[in-house]
């Protein structure tokens, strides 16, 4: 017999800034080794390792071995979820440097949510596929007076966007292949967006989506952030492709 979830124990977990600053760290779904964890954090090596531990045994992280090399990675995505709603509802930390603000403004921008993206860049795309009949059955607005499920910085279930005939069409153009898409994941979900309070896309077709991108060097990773920087490429390709005008650089 099981009594309520014991939601404090995940709470210690995400108690210390060192492991908060780890976690933030995975955001995006990559796996990255204990060395540059501890950097992020800015903690020593053999704290950064009891953090690491602590989170796995915990089940918020994954260990995978590469040979002699361990990488670690979010345990699935409603751990990377977690992490949204953690931080629409969390203070920003104090910016005590321009380098600082930059990679918070960088994140509000463009960045990724597990491995679909959001910021500006993921509602607006999410937007310009409405505008383009792409997709159909909402206006991906977030309200919060008239929402029944949705909540902030979480996966949307009011909604349900279905991709037209003409989505499917522009988006195999685009090189989304649907044949290989996982058949275990929906192809469309969506986030209420913690930044812009809006939808982006997610499911099996947002990862698609943003990958293609990646393939094609409109967006790239930022090293050591969840932020994607979009490419003068990109900014092309994105208004071309999908009528989406960015006001980014």
């Amino acid at each position: 017999m099981h009594g309520d979830a014991d939601i404090a124990s995940i709470g210690a977990l995400v108690a210390d800034r060192g492991r908060a600053r780890i976690l933030l760290a995975l955001g995006d779904g990559r796996a990255l080794p204990a060395s540059v964890l501890a950097d992020e954090a800015g903690v020593a090596a053999s704290t950064a390792s009891a953090h690491l531990s602590r989170l796995v045994k915990g089940g918020m992280l994954r260990v995978e071995r590469h040979g002699r090399h361990r990488y670690f990675r979010l345990a699935g995505p409603e751990v990377g979820e977690l992490i949204e709603a953690l931080a629409r509802i969390s203070p920003p930390a104090p910016v005590r440097s321009l380098k600082q603000g930059s990679k918070a403004h960088a994140v509000r921008f463009a960045r990724t949510c597990y491995d679909h993206l959001a910021g500006v860049l993921g509602t607006k795309l999410m937007e310009a596929l409405l505008e383009q009949d792409l997709l159909t059955g909402g206006d991906g607005v977030f309200d919060p007076g008239t929402a029944r499920v949705d909540r902030l910085s979480a996966p949307g279930y009011d909604v349900d966007y279905r991709l037209t005939p003409a989505g499917v069409r522009e988006l195999k153009q685009f090189g989304i292949d649907f044949d290989s898409l996982p058949s275990r994941r929906p192809l469309i979900r969506y986030c209420v967006d913690w930044s812009e309070q809006r939808h982006h896309l997610a499911g099996s077709l947002g990862a698609a989506i943003a990958t293609r991108m990646i393939d094609l060097g409109w967006v790239r990773r930022a090293q050591r952030s969840r932020a994607v920087h979009v490419s003068d490429n990109g900014y092309e390709g994105l208004r071309e492709q999908f009528g989406l005008e960015l006001n980014g650089r």
